[in-house]
């Protein structure tokens, strides 16, 4: 527990002097963009549309990295790598969670395409990544069975 408040007043200190300091902007250190409706949406096809796009395309330069099967679907790791350039955007969704959406992250320009983060599952599940890169979007799915439901299980 003493470990996570230090954690806390670490990022706190450092986002505070970075404000101060003038190379960061308050609405950039907290989530200002935030897309109700992606976040709302039950299929792939909708979080697509609901995240200015049209249509994914499978592609082979989306990884996912996660495990095969999830002992706890309540802390299921899961990341998303890709190699193509000009990154702008990466979406993670949970086919079978009530809401799909699970995760949606800016990728600023120049930086390298890798995020990670852990997913609740109630249930085995296909796992989507989505990327957005050049302005298209392209999607990676991959099937994480699920041992111990995440929501309630």
């Amino acid at each position: 527990m003493n470990q996570q408040r230090r954690d806390a007043l670490r990022i706190t200190t450092v986002l505070g002097l970075a404000v101060a300091a003038g190379i960061l902007k308050p609405s950039e250190a907290f989530a200002s963009d935030w897309n109700k409706n992606a976040f709302e949406t039950k299929t792939l096809a909708d979080t697509v549309k609901a995240l200015g796009g049209v249509s994914a395309a499978t592609s082979k330069d989306v990884v996912i990295v996660a495990p095969d099967i999830a002992e706890n679907g309540a802390v299921v790791p899961v990341g998303v790598t890709s190699s193509l350039p000009n990154v702008q955007q990466i979406a993670i969704l949970v086919e079978k969670n009530p809401s799909v959406l699970s995760g949606n992250f800016m990728i600023p320009a120049g930086t390298e395409a890798n995020v990670s983060t852990r997913v609740k599952m109630g249930q085995t599940s296909n796992v989507h990544a989505l990327v957005k890169a050049d302005g298209k979007w392209l999607v990676a799915t991959k099937e994480i069975k699920v041992t111990l439901g995440g929501c309630g299980g």
